[in-house]
């Protein structure tokens, strides 16, 4: 047997190979658990989980074709499609959000990339403006950026830009044709340039093999830094996708992904996202002691439903946990000092 304590003694790497996270993905559950708990306590309090809201900014119309996104306009769902909220909307949304004890205020518009031309754009980046003064840290994902809009959206106030890669580069072809992975990569790469952090993580259910679980890790893992944020989505399945009739995954699937996550990336925030709504109290327990310290609140993630906050909050009393209680710092010279990122298809480690 290899010296499995290289796993879990909680230093960065970018170069874990396919084969160790199989191996750290495989272990006996207890094992797995006692390890991803250790690195888990080096880097974060056991009894804390960051409380995120996510708001649909504009709903609907996109023009990519996300095999599991009912806000494709290549589906026919029956999501309620709208433009651009206003700017007061936003507002108290974020306030609600700020006073039920979120920290992270995440503004999604379903977009391939925001608009170039016109009043929108402009909108939006007042509203984050407005929101960041509030004292929240702001998180947008509005599809692919160029180095420009990147810019803009760090002056403006984002802490935060979520890009998923959703899965492996070999699988990501059979579930997105409108983008490529390197274009995922791509607008990584302006984000991080623009100073912001990163929330990048993938899906769980889309018909993939563990290997291209094992090959969605190893992506993360090889961005240097790694993903301030990464959430671990269970594939909530829409009526009118391609994806409506997914096999279910194995809940104990969903566990070895978050703890292998969080020995591989110790230092993230590992967010317990989409997919609560079909967990039990116990599955979500053992998603925390695997290293979820994040989730979304509130009764929508964009258009799916979530567990409402009664009910995040009843959950978080039995565990004896609570909400992290102030906005944390990230080092802004760390950020700007790597920001280029690639596929190991074609090279074996980042560009640096």
């Amino acid at each position: 047997m290899t010296d499995e304590k290289r796993f879990f003694d909680g230093e960065s790497r970018y170069d874990y190979q396919t084969s160790e996270i199989a191996e750290i993905y495989n272990l006996p559950l207890p094992r797995l658990l006692r390890y991803a708990q250790e690195v888990h306590s080096q880097s974060f309090k056991d009894d804390e989980v960051q409380l995120c809201t996510l708001l649909s900014v504009k709903t609907g119309g996109c023009k990519e074709d996300c095999s599991y996104c009912p806000q494709s306009a290549h589906y026919n769902t029956d999501v309620d499609s709208h433009g651009l909220l206003n700017k007061d909307s936003i507002l108290s949304a974020a306030k609600s959000a700020k006073d039920a004890g979120s920290t992270r205020f995440c503004m999604g518009a379903a977009w391939r990339s925001p608009p170039k031309k016109g009043p929108q754009f402009d909108q939006l980046l007042d509203a984050v403006s407005s929101v960041s003064e509030m004292g929240l840290e702001v998180c947008t994902t509005l599809g692919m950026l160029d180095e420009e809009q990147a810019v803009q959206l760090k002056e403006a106030g984002v802490y935060a830009y979520n890009h998923n890669l959703d899965t492996s580069p070999e699988y990501y072809k059979k579930i997105i044709t409108t983008r490529t992975y390197e274009d995922r990569l791509e607008t990584l790469r302006n984000v991080r340039k623009a100073g912001m952090t990163i929330c990048c993580g993938g899906i769980i259910g889309l018909g993939e093999s563990r290997e291209d679980r094992y090959g969605l890790l190893e992506q993360l893992n090889r961005m240097n830094p790694h993903p301030e944020s990464v959430p671990i989505n269970l594939l909530m399945k829409m009526e009118g996708t391609p994806m409506a009739d997914n096999e279910e995954v194995d809940i104990l699937d969903l566990v070895r992904a978050i703890a292998t996550a969080r020995i591989i990336l110790p230092k993230s925030r590992v967010r317990l996202s989409a997919g609560r709504t079909d967990m039990s109290d116990e599955a979500q327990a053992l998603c925390f002691a695997a290293g979820a310290n994040s989730i979304f609140t509130g009764e929508k993630l964009l258009t799916a439903d979530n567990p409402s906050l009664n009910e995040d909050a009843l959950l978080l009393k039995r565990l004896g946990m609570k909400p992290v209680a102030k906005v944390e710092v990230v080092d802004e010279s760390v950020i700007s000092n790597h920001s280029s990122y690639s596929t190991n298809e074609s090279v074996s480690q980042p560009v640096m």
